[in-house]
């Protein structure tokens, strides 16, 4: 019988017999126990902690943006405070992350249904969402008002939509276009993704139609956010960071005497301001980018220029910090980078008073007159102190799943290849455009689990296959 058009490629199962019990504790039962756990278990963290986690500076910059609604000049494009605004009548910011802790567990669902779709079992595509659903990380960044789970979210519905058959409808690719470019304008990392996506519709020769729907669905939101930025700020962009993320990343190698950079640059060169993550000269009062006047992001396209000018003319130093930073992200230890800040892999037990900014009263009277420092509620914080998630199940983990994943993407028509190119992407852009953070770590982990999962039938079933055929090899005509 011929598959009806459009239908996904499956993995066959192997045969056998089941009856109705069989059929249920093979099918959705185990993920239904997961996630009803993993839902009470962000019940529990609801209750143990008596406000939303509010990081300074992010958080408050996120939330005035979402009050006055203009693109900062900053680090933070406004898709995240579109979605803080549309919040804003409740004025709570304990709703926002109630919010969220949902769009951990919808993410949770979409790969989960992806993977039934592509004929996995119940047991193995609910085993490939427990790191989502369970690792404390996911659950604390859930929890704070900070625009990475709403990229997460995001990204794994896009995907969702391109995957859910094997040659996605026009609508399907316009949506996965759409949906990505919200990403972009949540965190710009995710801009590139479109075009991998693009690439990826290429070699799969899925037609015009289909490329150039999601082309004009992907970029038309961007272009229509860099002219409104351009209102604001003068120059079609996206944000007004770029340049200086990027430098940050050069001042742990930048070498001026083999650079030779301009005279205009070479007031941005290592001034001897030494910090212990490229990420911290952005902040460092001493480093040379911030000794001019202005400020830094005035400074943007000069730092770029420096930048790019850096890398090329030492890419193997730039390669071997980006290399170095992403081991990082596969220690069995999780590691303090910078060493102000602790990975993220237990639930805190105490009280978080906030720092005095008049930006922070200002937040304070616009948005949420309740914000406060967040605190531990007992009995529920000890509970939550008491759970413990080994550090194997964070960076090893993780390391093999996108080994698995990488074996399954190889050759042609390989369902793991996308999401597999999509979690290696989202791991390595942020540690190449600025440096590595624990929290940068964790949108490529649902691609991982995807692409692992996918990989693992698809391996099972050529093992199966090569098997049943030396069998038959073997008894002969």
């Amino acid at each position: 019988m011929l598959a009806s058009p459009g239908a996904v490629t499956t993995v066959p199962t192997a045969p056998g017999r089941s009856g109705p019990r069989d059929r249920l504790l093979g099918g959705h039962l185990p993920f239904a126990v997961a996630i009803a756990t993993a839902a009470g278990l962000r019940v529990l963290v609801m209750l143990g902690y008596d406000t939303a986690q509010l990081y300074w500076y992010d958080s408050f910059t996120y939330l005035n943006t979402a009050v006055h609604l203009e693109p900062s000049g900053a680090f933070h494009p406004a898709g995240y405070p579109f979605l803080l605004r549309l919040l804003l009548p409740f004025h709570s910011v304990q709703l926002i992350a109630g919010l969220q802790h949902l769009m951990g567990l919808g993410t949770a669902l979409m790969i989960y249904l992806v993977l039934r779709r592509h004929a996995l079992p119940g047991w193995g595509a609910a085993l490939a969402t427990l790191p989502i659903l369970f690792n404390p990380a996911f659950l604390r960044l859930e929890h704070a008002v900070l625009s990475d789970t709403q990229v997460i979210f995001l990204v794994t519905a896009a995907l969702t939509v391109l995957m859910w058959r094997e040659r996605p409808s026009a609508r399907a690719a316009a949506a996965t276009g759409l949906l990505l470019a919200l990403a972009g304008l949540t965190r710009t990392v995710a801009v590139p993704l479109l075009g991998l996506v693009l690439l990826h519709l290429l070699l799969r020769r899925a037609g015009r139609r289909r490329v150039v729907a999601l082309v004009v669905a992907g970029t038309l939101p961007l272009a229509a956010y860099a002219g409104w930025y351009q209102q604001h700020h003068g120059r079609f962009a996206l944000s007004g960071s770029d340049g200086v993320a990027l430098w940050a990343r050069t001042m742990t190698f930048a070498d001026c005497s083999v650079i030779r950079p301009p005279a205009r640059e070479a007031v941005l060169c290592p001034n001897g301001t030494v910090v212990d993550a490229a990420s911290e000269y952005v902040w460092a009062a001493g480093a040379s980018l911030n000794r001019l006047p202005g400020g830094r992001f005035a400074h943007n396209d000069l730092a770029r220029s420096f930048a790019l000018r850096a890398i090329a003319a030492q890419p193997l130093d730039y390669l071997r910090e980006v290399a170095r930073d992403t081991s990082l992200a596969f220690a069995a230890t999780p590691v303090r980078h910078p060493l102000r800040v602790s990975p993220a892999l237990t639930f805190p037990v105490g009280s978080w008073p906030l720092p005095a900014f008049p930006l922070i009263d200002q937040v304070r009277r616009e948005y949420d007159g309740g914000i406060r420092g967040m605190s531990s509620v007992e009995p529920y914080g000890n509970l939550l102190g008491g759970y413990t998630y080994p550090g194997v199940l964070h960076g090893p983990l993780l390391g093999a799943l996108l080994l698995l994943g990488g074996l399954g993407a190889v050759g042609r028509r390989r369902p793991a290849l996308l999401p597999w190119a999509t979690a290696v992407f989202l791991l390595v852009a942020p540690i190449a455009a600025l440096d590595f953070d624990h929290r940068y770590v964790l949108p490529s982990i649902p691609m991982a689990c995807l692409a692992a999962a996918l990989a693992a039938a698809g391996l099972s079933h050529r093992v199966r296959a090569c098997v049943a055929a030396g069998r038959r090899g073997r008894r002969g005509p």
